[in-house]
């Protein structure tokens, strides 16, 4: 499998130019050297020649004038009632997460809770038992194809933000309890992975995104009694200055980047401040800034929408674009006025997706992937980015628009400037499309409708995008109704990672069992860019909002799909009307899948939906469709599914072939005013 895997990337690369093939060669040998230069380099950095490069007389000095410098996070003690008079609550929270950090209890990727044990396996996917051996990192097989061992798990725990909470109730309580146990679980990570030997060191962007929690651990703790011992202090910042050192050597840019060449620039911005002009850290800073201005506008459209197609993803890239900004805004440098307007712009679009409850689209791919998890909100409440957003950039258009817990804010900004931050009337709900990008939104009180008619994702390579053109996801009167299935998992599954991603995971039709963008089977990031859809009507007035879309998926089929969708603003009246034209017999599916929270009843022609207290009655047009109510299974994040059902019209015929619904809220009680 690892053969048949090389000779497909092999294939792939010896497709692009002469230039980069010869770039990439090079590339690659200077990596493969690592095998032998990474432990020598890993021995060189002793505690003499880390003083040497700071110019510092002793560790303590060195500790100290690094602690000086400035960070873009809170980092002083908080003030307990403080915090609670922002979000109430928040204090009870953390201690909770704090006291099952000390535990070494973690729940993440869906895991459930997991004690990861004395000393903790590093290399060990906990959910299933199974491991990686150690060895040079660019020879040991994450994937593992043929087990269900899921990489991203050991990952995850070894980005240590499970910790986050410790240093949180550290500076609310200042017990050395924590400060205790984050120390030992830092030093058993560096124990455990000998700089480019363990599989933590297989994908640079896991690197990267350590540089994140790790600085801040090291701000919230620097003055801790418990940190003081001199040989932890130097292990500890010749992990951290070889952590910035390996995402340089070995950063993730190819012809096409994504958002681990984006974390890879954000980690070396984080480093690069952290150690300020310590050895090469300032060419860590330079080189990831001059990047992310260069990458903000390859893979941010100019409406705000991130290329990889993905709600989730979104929200990851906006924080790795974010945070060196915050960082450099700290150290006093400028930022350029394009760079921040696509901050900007990504704070509306964002605003424009989150659903009054705080919930967000099942959009693309989803691996709950974060910078700096500070807040308490639920996984898929992305609101606080228009908030930091708006503060950190002065912008009152995207204040109006904030809202949800402020949990996130305090931890960036403090008590009093969170607390200062209280739009005095929001802005009402407005229907927007975002274009470049193929997002478009109704919203109306308490409607919203997000509808995919975009490209299929990283320049139209697929990437952690999926087959949803047309697609759409609807709450109404507030109410969860039809939502997309999700992503699950990526490598534990390769038959789950594709079945998620598939058209028939999506609420579009689907012709003759095949894909809308076809799949590559060996490459669980990639889709041919077949649909191609585009958007050919969008209206939004006062009573109603009119979507119409096509694409082009089907064409080697001999067969047309258009989609219109409708939104009464007042009644909330939905209609999906679809039309199918071409030549020949073909079956078509048509699925709609409902929200885990949705019953369902059908009598006769008749079905009645019930959702978050509302009721609502759906009728569809009788041309030669057969509908069936069948079991699904919804993954609301990575690694976690909840049983649901899916209505299925399905017809087997001649074309044209049309089908009109429509999901009607029952009852005058529930009309929201537009």
């Amino acid at each position: 499998m690892r053969l048949l895997d090389a000779a497909r990337r092999a294939r792939r690369i010896l497709g692009k130019s002469p230039t980069y093939v010869a770039s990439r060669a090079w590339q690659e040998g200077e990596r493969e050297l690592d095998r032998w230069l990474a432990p020598m380099r890993e021995r060189s950095l002793s505690r003499g020649r880390l003083l040497a490069m700071a110019r510092a007389s002793s560790i303590d000095e060195l500790w100290t004038r690094l602690r000086q410098r400035p960070y873009p996070a809170w980092t002083s003690a908080m003030d307990l009632a403080a915090l609670d008079r922002v979000e109430p609550g928040d204090s009870a929270r953390i201690r909770d997460a704090a006291r099952l950090a000390c535990e070494r209890t973690v729940d993440l990727l869906g895991t459930g809770p997991v004690a990861l044990g004395r000393p903790i396996d590093w290399a060990r996917d906990y959910r299933v038992g199974m491991g990686w051996p150690g060895g040079f990192a660019r020879s040991i097989d994450y994937v593992n194809r043929d087990r269900p061992s899921d990489v991203k798990v050991p990952w995850e725990i070894s980005r240590l933000q499970w910790l986050i909470p410790t240093g949180q109730a550290y500076l609310l309580d200042a017990d050395e309890q924590y400060a205790v146990a984050a120390r030992a679980i830092l030093q058993e990570w560096i124990d455990g992975n000998p700089l480019g030997y363990t599989v933590n060191w297989s994908c640079t962007m896991e690197a990267a995104m350590r540089l994140f929690t790790w600085t801040w651990l090291f701000h919230v703790f620097a003055n801790s009694p418990s940190w003081r011992d001199e040989d932890f202090r130097a292990k500890f910042l010749a992990c951290l200055y070889l952590h910035g050192d390996f995402t340089l050597r070995h950063i993730e840019k190819a012809d096409v980047n994504g958002n681990h060449y984006t974390a890879d620039l954000a980690g070396l911005v984080m480093a690069g401040h952290f150690f300020g002009d310590v050895g090469n850290a300032g060419r860590w800073q330079v080189a990831g800034w001059r990047g992310l201005q260069e990458e903000i506008e390859e893979q941010v459209f100019a409406d705000g929408v991130d290329f990889e197609a993905s709600v989730p993803y979104h929200r990851l890239v906006c924080e790795l674009f974010l945070w060196p900004a915050l960082f450099r805004k700290a150290c006093g440098a400028s930022l350029s006025d394009s760079y921040v307007q696509r901050l900007r712009a990504m704070a509306r679009f964002a605003a424009a997706y989150s659903r009054p409850d705080g919930t967000s689209p099942l959009w693309g791919d989803a691996d709950d992937a974060r910078a700096l998890p500070f807040g308490g909100q639920k996984l898929g409440d992305h609101r606080y980015l228009v908030s930091l957003i708006a503060l950190a950039f002065g912008d009152n258009d995207l204040a109006a628009q904030a809202g949800g817990p402020r949990s996130e804010l305090v931890w960036v900004v403090g008590p009093e400037l969170a607390a200062s931050f209280a739009p005095a009337a929001r802005s009402p709900a407005s229907s927007m499309a975002f274009p470049h990008g193929g997002a478009y939104v109704m919203r109306a009180g308490d409607h919203h409708v997000f509808i995919d008619c975009g490209p299929v994702g990283l320049a139209g390579r697929g990437g952690h995008g999926h087959n949803d053109a047309l697609s759409f996801e609807a709450w109404l009167a507030g109410a969860p109704v039809i939502i997309d299935r999700g992503a699950f998992v990526y490598t534990a599954s390769f038959e789950k990672r594709n079945e998620f991603r598939s058209t028939s995971s999506h609420n579009t039709p689907g012709i003759d069992g095949a894909e809308m963008n076809r799949f590559d089977p060996g490459n669980l990031w990639n889709l041919q860019d077949d649909a191609q859809a585009e958007c050919t009507t969008w209206r939004t007035g006062d009573e109603q909002d009119l979507f119409a879309g096509r694409h082009q998926g089907y064409r080697r089929l001999g067969v047309d799909v258009a989609r219109e969708i409708s939104l009464d603003r007042r009644s909330g009246r939905l209609q999906i009307v679809d039309t199918i034209d071409g030549q020949g017999e073909h079956q078509i599916v048509v699925p709609l899948h409902l929200a885990p929270s949705v019953r369902v009843e059908r009598s006769g022609a008749e079905i009645r939906l019930a959702s978050a207290g509302r009721l609502f009655s759906l009728s569809a047009s009788d041309d030669g469709w057969e509908l069936t109510i069948e079991p699904t299974s919804i993954s609301p994040s990575y690694g976690v599914v909840e049983p649901s059902h899916s209505l299925v019209w399905r017809r087997q015929g001649a074309l044209p072939a049309r089908l009109a619904i429509t999901i009607k809220p029952d009852g005058n009680d529930i009309s929201c005013p537009p």
